[in-house]
């Protein structure tokens, strides 16, 4: 049914870039909220950056000066662009999928989609 793949996961240097995708399946892309969460070592999930149907974007603090959430409709995936990675960032990212609507992305913790997972690594 409704299946989302990561790619584009790797080791990087601090201060380097590195794009994300996501590609889904079984769904109805374009109504879709799409996010990106992630989860590092010792610490708990958090929602990255995600993007609704109708283009608003959320980022956490933490990257909202950094990363950027892409969608591309008409091929179902969307993108997570990160510039200047910190040995922070290191986590295993997720992407997500919502057909629910959020007014507020506070309330936006247990997506109803998730993909597999791919493991970012930013060093020092």
């Amino acid at each position: 049914q409704v299946q989302l793949v990561e790619s584009g996961g790797g080791l990087v240097q601090a201060g380097g870039s590195l794009r994300l995708s996501c590609s889904a399946s079984g769904l109805t892309f374009g109504i879709y909220l799409m996010a990106w969460f992630r989860q590092a070592p010792g610490k708990e999930r958090e929602l990255v950056a995600a993007k609704t149907s109708g283009g608003r974007v959320y980022y956490a603090d933490s990257v909202k000066d950094r990363f950027t959430i892409s969608r591309d409709n008409t091929n179902k995936a969307v993108y997570l662009q990160m510039n200047n990675l910190k040995p922070e960032d290191t986590a295993v990212y997720y992407c997500a999928a919502d057909d629910r609507d959020f007014a507020d992305f506070q309330t936006f913790r247990a997506p109803r989609y998730w993909g597999q997972g791919t493991q970012v690594t930013a060093s020092s």
